[in-house]
C-alpha cells in the first residue's frame, strides 16, 4: 500500500488493489485533487478513516450516445416540470449530496474537509453542480469535476422528490458539454440510464 506524504504525486495506477485502492494519506488541497482527477483518481472514505484515493478498474461511464431515457421521463422533461439550473448553488448541492440517505450506508463519505476542498475547486471552475428546482425549491441536484478535457467526474446526486436526481442527471449529459461522464462505480441507478463498464486503460485514454 502507497501511503501519500506532502510530495504532489500517486503512484501508477496499475498499483491499486483489486478493489481499487491506490493510495492513502495526504490531503484535499486543490492541486492534489485536480492531479487526482487528471489522473484518473478519486478521494472516497468514511469520515473515520483516513484519505483513501481509488482508481478501480474496470470503470464505470456513460457516454452520452448510450443514455437510456424511459417516455415517463420524456413526458416530464417534456412537461418542465422542474427548473434546471448550473452552477446556481453549488453549496446547498453539496451539503444536500452529504445529508442524503444512501442504502446500506450508515454515514457520508462527503466529510465536512471535503466539502470545504470542493467548494474550493468550484472557486477555481474545477467542481460544477446542477440544480434542479421546483416551486423555487432546490429538490434534487449533482455535482462533480469538470476537466475541460470533455470528461465529467460525477461526485454525488441528492432528491428530495421522485426523478429530481434523473433530471439533473438527464439535463447535464444531454448539455453537450462532455463527451464521457465518469460515474466511478456501478450502481443500477446509473446502469438503467445506460452507463456501462470499461477498462481502466480505456478510460485513462478518455482522460488525455
Amino acid at each position: 500500500m502507497h501511503f501519500l506524504n506532502q510530495k504532489i504525486e500517486f503512484p501508477d495506477v496499475t498499483e491499486a488493489t483489486a478493489e481499487g485502492l491506490l493510495a492513502v494519506g495526504g490531503d484535499l488541497s486543490s492541486e492534489r485533487l485536480i492531479h487526482a482527477y487528471t489522473n484518473g483518481v478519486f478521494p472516497w472514505y468514511d469520515a473515520d478513516d483516513p484519505i483513501l484515493w481509488w482508481s478501480p478498474d474496470p470503470r464505470f461511464v456513460l457516454f452520452p450516445e448510450d443514455l437510456k431515457v424511459s417516455k415517463s421521463m420524456k413526458q416530464i422533461l417534456r412537461k418542465k416540470e422542474f427548473e434546471v439550473t448550473f452552477n446556481k448553488a453549488f453549496t446547498e448541492v453539496i451539503n444536500n449530496c452529504a445529508l442524503a440517505k444512501r442504502e446500506d450506508q450508515e454515514g457520508t463519505w462527503i466529510t465536512d474537509d471535503m466539502i470545504d476542498s470542493y467548494i474550493k475547486l468550484h472557486e477555481l471552475g474545477y467542481a460544477k453542480s446542477v440544480e434542479v428546482w421546483e416551486n423555487m425549491k432546490l429538490v434534487g441536484g449533482l455535482y462533480g469535476i469538470d476537466l475541460n478535457n470533455g470528461v465529467f467526474c460525477g461526485e454525488s446526486m441528492f432528491a428530495k422528490v421522485s426523478n429530481a436526481s434523473k433530471v439533473a442527471f438527464i439535463t447535464l449529459v444531454q448539455s453537450n458539454k462532455y463527451e464521457l461522464i465518469d460515474c466511478q462505480l456501478h450502481t443500477k441507478h446509473l446502469e438503467s440510464l445506460g452507463a456501462k463498464h470499461i477498462s481502466r486503460s480505456e478510460f485513462l485514454k478518455h482522460l488525455k
